[in-house]
């Protein structure tokens, strides 16, 4: 067993936790809003979350507070220990954290992961690595607690990358799916009947099989729960902003990426923050073919 500092215990963060904690880890925790966990022991500081810790594991909102907490965290830790950062941010910061962890003397590995919520709360999580062989072999146990897959992606920044480039895709297939379904209800065609039509033909894709955006068809997804988030639209938002971020960096061309992240820009601010990122499907249902 492990002893483990967790910084960063938030809807993804706390349920990650509490499954290292069942697995029989020691975990120590920290976060700003002052949460606690059951079987989490809290601290008063990020500091006292790392010191004596085998293992630290992030889960923070983007990459500034990232390099804030690095920052405050790896002169505290244990030379030899893996700082495992398996938050959603923009390859750069990744890297810097790489940087300052090596610098310290510490392993570390960028893991993002993909799953939302339930993946979380499920131990089901999906977590894309980056780092070296040796900080992925020592961290890899701790990723077989908290999900059911892992992929060593690369070197430092690699994970981020994977990660950014997943949700660009998913972003745009759930783009596409809402407005055929919107397209779909105008024409008069049954919803069940699209699903089963789609489902198994070549328009089949997760965002129709697993999540679809359509309520009381397919697995159960939001869209049942009133489109309740287990991904919201501001994150979605977050992650193709930060895709084309890294696209404007290398000079790629996204032009699906761009314009995925400016409709979900508008949707934020037209009332879907709050709402689950497949919550555009009632928001195109509302909208003429010039608006």
């Amino acid at each position: 067993m492990m002893r483990i500092g967790f910084i960063g215990l938030g809807n993804m963060g706390a349920p990650m936790a509490a499954n290292l904690v069942k697995a029989g880890h020691e975990v120590v925790g920290f976060d700003v809003a002052g949460v606690t966990v059951e079987g989490v022991k809290m601290t008063a500081s990020a500091p006292d979350a790392v010191r004596g810790m085998e293992a630290v594991i992030t889960m923070l909102p983007n990459g500034g507070i990232l390099r804030s907490v690095y920052g405050e965290i790896v002169s505290a830790g244990e030379k030899g220990a893996v700082f495992i950062d398996c938050s959603t941010v923009d390859v750069e910061s990744a890297r810097l954290a790489h940087d300052m962890a090596d610098a310290a003397g510490l392993l570390s590995v960028d893991a993002p992961v993909s799953g939302g919520i339930g993946g979380a709360a499920a131990g089901t999580l999906t977590f894309m690595a980056g780092g070296s062989k040796e900080a992925f072999e020592k961290a890899a146990p701790l990723f077989d607690i908290m999900g059911q897959k892992t992929v060593h992606c690369g070197q430092a920044g690699a994970g981020q990358a994977a990660k950014i480039c997943n949700n660009m895709i998913l972003g745009i297939s759930m783009i596409g799916v809402c407005e055929a379904f919107s397209l779909a209800d105008k024409l008069g065609l049954d919803r069940q009947k699209m699903y089963d039509v789609v489902s198994t033909s070549s328009g089949a894709c997760w965002s129709v099989n697993t999540y679809c955006p359509a309520p009381g068809v397919g697995p159960k997804s939001p869209s049942d729960n009133d489109y309740k988030p287990g991904f919201a639209s501001e994150l979605m938002l977050k992650d193709l902003t930060l895709s084309q971020q890294a696209a404007d960096a290398v000079d790629a061309p996204t032009p699906m990426g761009r314009r995925a992240a400016e409709l979900y820009g508008e949707f934020v601010e037209n009332g879907g923050r709050g709402r689950d990122f497949s919550a555009m499907l009632p928001w195109f249902q509302g909208k003429g073919r010039t608006n």
